[in-house]
């Protein structure tokens, strides 16, 4: 009879199993052809995280329960000594500014400040897109000088080669060969999508424009999903395209992931994790000081709408002393009416490591005249010690040369197996090395 009842429970339990496989199964099941954004019937939304104020969930309490119970102490061999847990691998981080140009405050406050402090908690890679700069016309022996340029900033704004990986994109072919895979699945409705995209096209031309403009949001893309990237900060105006490589990641795992990878002698499950998506803190936004509502960028015809990294204190305040303020009295941050107001109480915030409200008790009453050349001053300070720990990078450029190898061969370990995992998924021969 125990025996009788024991065979009832276990087929109870098999038909258990197998209706919650079918259950997930349907789950995940994905509605072909939808729109960015709405690939599945259900599934995860994009998400968005704050730096620094936002916890990964704990696994579920009954995901692998059996390989913890296997692990506590009270179901170890007799004699056996206790193990430590194995540690976690970090969340990784990825991102990256285009060299040509020159990097400037823009850069700075907005993306590298934090990066500093996101090299503490996760596992970070940080390149130079050198790639994605050639979608406009360029100098080429100015990307070159360019794109060294920016690696010695990176490193003297604190990026630590010992605790972070900085490379060149180019020099890692995997994005530009998984980029290929990935625009063949990519929906060239998406691409045309993109706000970036008809900004630019519609101020170069439609017939000047190159293909690149339009396809290098998938080279973004594969930029992340290389590396297995589990957050992506970026600012605003990237946002749109992180959420492609989120669809593009969820369509891939759709179409090639799973049982048909496995078939095909793979591991199964999906190719590319989803990344998430880090927004910057508010207020680290900074805007051209010709133009209050425009975006500090490099792109901008005038040198004068931008202050530099390593724009000379000589240019610092003549940049500053000519910066388009307003008639109104005294300084403030919360008038929609005054963005240059705001841009430059702004700076003199960020320069001077204060609060805006800070910032404003204390030189929210000044007038222009003897505004400009005190926020000129904090900014020159600010700026000497990036300055000064760059020129000593330069100084050793066999230094650079052999932090930009190191950085691109660990890269490229990483690159190429998320590569030769999609090539695998996507059911190309494997390619074996002469013995």
């Amino acid at each position: 009879m125990g025996a009788q009842n024991g065979q009832a429970v276990c087929h109870h339990v098999s038909l258990l199993v197998r209706s919650c496989s079918r259950a997930h199964t349907r789950l995940r099941q994905r509605t072909v052809g939808a729109s960015p954004g709405r690939h599945y019937v259900a599934g995860p939304k994009p998400c968005c995280i704050t730096p620094l104020d936002r916890t990964f969930p704990a696994p579920h309490k009954g995901c692998r329960g059996r390989a913890v119970a296997a692990a506590t102490p009270g179901n170890q061999p007799e004699g056996a000594q206790p193990q430590a847990p194995s540690e976690a691998r970090r969340k990784r981080v990825l991102s990256g500014i285009q060299p040509t140009g020159g990097l400037h405050l823009g850069n700075y406050f907005g993306a590298m400040r934090s990066w500093i402090n996101l090299q503490e908690l996760y596992d970070c890679y940080f390149c130079m897109v050198d790639l994605h700069a050639i979608t406009l016309p360029h100098d080429p022996i100015a990307l070159q000088e360019d794109t060294r340029k920016a690696a010695a900033l990176y490193m003297a704004c604190g990026i630590d080669p010992a605790k972070s990986v900085i490379f060149v994109q180019s020099h890692v072919s995997a994005h530009a060969e998984l980029a290929w895979l990935l625009m063949t699945q990519t929906p060239v409705g998406w691409l045309n999508r993109m706000i970036q995209w008809k900004e630019k096209s519609r101020k170069v031309g439609s017939e000047e424009v190159g293909a690149g403009l339009l396809t290098y949001p998938v080279l973004q893309a594969a930029d992340i999903l290389a590396y297995q990237t589990d957050v992506v900060p970026v600012g605003e105006d990237q946002k749109q395209h992180i959420e492609l490589a989120r669809d593009i990641a969820e369509r891939m795992n759709s179409r090639y992931g799973g049982k048909p990878w496995k078939k095909l002698g793979g591991r199964g499950g999906r190719i590319f994790k989803v990344p998430d998506i880090m927004m910057p803190p508010a207020g680290a936004r900074v805007m051209s000081l010709t133009e209050g509502s425009a975006k500090m960028s490099k792109s901008a015809e005038l040198d004068a709408s931008r202050i530099n990294l390593l724009d000379s204190p000589k240019d610092v305040q003549n940049k500053i002393k000519r910066a388009k303020t307003d008639a109104g009295e005294g300084l403030e941050y919360d008038n929609p009416e005054r963005p240059e107001a705001r841009n430059l109480l702004t700076l003199y915030a960020l320069a001077t490591g204060h609060s805006l409200e800070s910032a404003q008790r204390e030189v929210g009453s000044l007038r222009w005249g003897d505004f400009k050349p005190r926020l000129a001053d904090a900014m020159v300070a600010m700026l000497e010690p990036i300055q000064q720990r760059y020129n000593e990078i330069r100084a050793d450029d066999a230094h650079l040369t052999q932090v930009l190898s190191e950085g691109a061969a660990k890269a490229d370990a990483t690159a190429s197996r998320s590569l030769e995992r999609c090539q695998q998924a996507m059911g190309f021969v494997p390619r074996v090395p002469v013995p």
